[in-house]
This record gives structure tokens, C-alpha cells and sequence, in this order.
């Protein structure tokens, strides 16, 4: 199953959404740009998040630079997808200058609970994940049944179906831990504690604006959807003529 779209429109134009993608973007294509490999590694060793050099007592500032870096395209496309879909609706919430700070704070509490999982690993941890993880857990709070588009793959056949945010969320989460649990320490790979890391903090840094609109008495009036007119997407409007 792979997310694509929500039906929770933005009520004002998502500036700092915008401006992270674009930032996102630009990096990657710089740190690419004519790079070799050992340049690449070397990038990622010295603005990545390394856990032994934390906990060697140096190197913080790269809980916030690797959440800037992206080791491939494909990793690129789908933390900027994911960022696209859920992060326009808290920044509508939460306005634009609180949002970046909380971005960026569920980005740097993702790197801590990666780092409190391997200490001494060398393994330089880098992608937005963790910090998309976060705006992850805040859209679930806030939004729990909000209906979302996900491609169904089987073979050679595919649907899309809108399933509700609680579902789609709440299996990426369990997914998470589920891994992170059986993933062998060392091997590098997907930091799959930096992602539950990052949804828990989301979750937790959302709850003043979720009591804010009334705690469980805001699920009570939307009955846990968007409080504004959700999207239709459907086939065309235009009328067919018949013979």
C-alpha cells in the first residue's frame, strides 16, 4: 500500500511545506551534483548523524543538517511525497513559524531515539524521515479519520482505495516498531527508530494544539475528520452525449 493524496485540503498556502521541499530538492542535487562516491560518504560522515561521534561529545549540530540529506532519489521522492501530503494541514493549524519549529523539532527528537538505539554505531544516519514522522504523528491526533488515496499493488493489478488516516498511520507506525525490533544492530539500512522516535513526538508536541481545539470534544464535532469540506476526487464532470 503506498500513500499518494489525502482529502484534507489547506486552508492557506503551505509556504514552509513548500520551502522545505525546495530545500530539500536543492541540497540533494548539490550534494550529487559531479560527486564521486567518497565525496558522497564523505558528506554524509561529517553532516550526517554519526551516534559514536554524540556520543564522543561532538557533532550535535548534525541532528538538524541530516534531516537534509538524502541518500538516493527514491528516498528523496517519498519523504518529499509524504511531507507534501500530511505537512500542509498542520502548518494550516499550527501557522507557519510554529510549524517549522515543530518540524524541526520531531526531526532532532528522531535522531535521539536513533542514537539511543545504536550509541556507538559510525552508521551516519541522514534523511527528513524522522522529522516527516513527526508531522506524521501530529496529522494522526488531529486528524484521525481523514480519508487518504493509497495505491493497492498486487502483481499486476492495482486500485486506489481511501482508507482513513488512523489505518494508514497507525500500520506505518506498528510497521516501525515491528522492525526496529528485529533489525540486527550494525547493519545500516532504514532507521526505523528515528521513525517512531519522530511519530511519538509529533503526537506528544501536538497535544497542546489538539486541547486547544477542544481535546476530544474537536473529534466530537468533526467525528475525527478535517473541520473543513474534505476533496472529492471522482471521474469527470463533463456529460456524455448519447446516439
Amino acid at each position: 500500500m503506498f500513500p499518494f493524496r489525502d482529502h484534507n485540503p489547506s486552508e492557506r498556502v503551505p509556504y514552509v511545506t513548500i520551502a522545505l521541499i525546495i530545500l530539500n530538492v536543492l541540497i540533494f542535487l548539490g550534494s550529487y551534483a559531479a560527486q564521486s562516491e567518497r565525496a558522497i560518504a564523505e558528506i554524509f560522515f561529517h553532516y550526517g548523524l554519526v551516534p559514536a561521534r554524540i556520543s564522543a561529545g561532538e557533532g550535535y549540530v548534525t541532528a538538524l543538517s541530516s534531516m537534509f540529506l538524502h541518500s538516493g532519489f527514491m528516498h528523496l521522492a517519498g519523504n518529499m511525497l509524504f511531507l507534501w501530503i500530511y505537512g500542509d494541514n498542520l502548518e494550516d493549524k499550527l501557522g507557519h513559524v510554529p510549524f517549522l519549529v515543530f518540524y524541526l523539532l520531531c526531526g532532532i527528537a528522531a535522531g535521539l531515539a536513533q542514537f539511543a538505539s545504536e550509541p556507538s554505531s559510525m552508521i551516519p544516519m541522514v534523511g527528513a524521515s524522522g522529522a516527516i514522522a513527526g508531522v506524521m504523528g501530529g496529522y494522526l491526533l488531529l486528524f484521525p479519520k481523514a480519508r487518504v488515496d493509497v495505491f493497492v499493488f498486487f502483481i499486476v493489478f492495482f486500485r486506489i482505495f481511501p482508507i482513513p488516516a488512523w489505518i494508514t498511520l497507525g500500520f506505518w507506525f506498528a510497521a516501525q516498531l515491528f522492525n526496529g525490533f528485529n533489525a540486527m544492530a550494525g547493519t545500516g539500512g532504514v532507521a526505523h527508530w528515528a521513525h517512531a522516535g519522530g511519530f511519538v513526538a509529533g503526537f506528544v508536541l501536538m497535544l497542546p494544539m489538539w486541547l486547544t481545539l477542544g481535546g476530544t470534544g474537536f473529534w466530537q464535532r468533526t467525528d475525527g475528520h478535517p473541520d473543513h469540506p474534505e476533496t472529492h476526487y471522482g471521474r469527470s464532470n463533463i456529460p456524455t452525449v448519447r446516439r
